[in-house]
């Protein structure tokens, strides 16, 4: 059962997209009161209309004792909060929640940054698409203070079904950037064996319950083959630029601690180049086609 005396606290939330709009609407669902706002007005008044929330201004930002983020990168985060003073609305005391996929060092300084303007900061950002998004089951990475965390634990219980407390502040950018690294890194295994097999005459449906029945079984093989990749639908909702974006994230971590990441960089760099040719926005399964090297 959800912590109804949550239900006190005054919520933002910024940044409406594929994610957001429906981690919200979970928020909106156990009860919590929300200010929400999106560079897409329109996507915001019509959320703020369904949910029954107000918009975020100045004023309701004084009134906060929450503000999440929902943004693409630390580009942007750093500029709702600190460049155009979102931060600096907020009244002493108040926790900002990095949601996003973000630089592990920047999103440290940040959280030094804003500890000088007498603000807490977790960066927690999650896993598992848009299904779990909408099904409030997603899995938060949570880096930051563990008190701070248990604060907040019952607002991150709307939104997700796994709370895992990886470490300081950063810790959850950085595990959340490796774990797409793992998952980019079995997809492109994953479709290359569907490839392969194909070309053997094996039908890339049969292969693909060979490995969910064995050893080769994937979060790819599972829950992206049949579903988005044979389907020729390509809806995800992950584009292949985010994944590009977060596994840029990863070499650059690996390289800051000198660690020579010799089988990611290979793969890191295949992604991101067959990634370059195709629109930003094009969803990450599409790499089943843009993988298949000679078609």
């Amino acid at each position: 059962m959800k912590d109804k005396r949550m239900a006190e606290h005054k919520i933002g939330f910024i940044g409406l997209g594929n994610m957001g709009a429906p981690m919200a609407r979970r928020l909106a669902q156990d009860g919590h009161a929300l200010a929400l706002l999106d560079a897409n007005t329109d996507i915001c008044t019509t959320l703020c209309s369904e949910l029954g929330a107000q918009r975020l201004t100045a004023d309701s930002a004084a009134e906060l004792d929450v503000l999440i983020t929902m943004l693409p990168d630390s580009d942007i985060v750093e500029a709702v909060l600190i460049t155009d003073a979102w931060a600096n609305r907020l009244p002493a005391g108040a926790t900002i929640i990095d949601m996003s996929s973000c630089s592990p060092t920047r999103s440290r300084a940040l959280a030094e940054t804003l500890a000088g303007l007498g603000l807490g900061y977790l960066d927690a950002p999650v896993s598992g698409g848009v299904k779990k998004a909408v099904a409030g089951t997603l899995a938060i990475l949570v880096g930051g203070e563990a008190a701070l965390l248990e604060r907040w634990r019952p607002v991150l219980s709307s939104m997700g079904g796994s709370i895992l407390h990886v470490g300081h502040a950063g810790a959850g950018h950085a595990a959340k950037a490796l774990n797409n690294f793992v998952s980019a890194a079995g997809l492109m295994a994953t479709v290359e064996a569907l490839h392969i097999a194909e070309r053997f005459d094996i039908s890339p449906e049969v292969m693909n319950s060979v490995l969910n029945a064995s050893t080769g079984q994937t979060n790819t093989s599972m829950n992206k083959v049949d579903q988005f990749m044979l389907s020729g639908t390509f809806g995800s909702g992950f584009s292949i630029g985010l994944m590009a974006k977060d596994l840029g994230i990863a070499k650059d971590l690996a390289q800051s601690l000198s660690y020579p990441m010799t089988f990611g960089h290979h793969s890191i760099d295949l992604w991101r180049s067959i990634a370059s040719q195709a629109e930003p926005t094009t969803d990450h399964t599409a790499m089943y086609k843009l993988l298949n090297r000679g078609t």
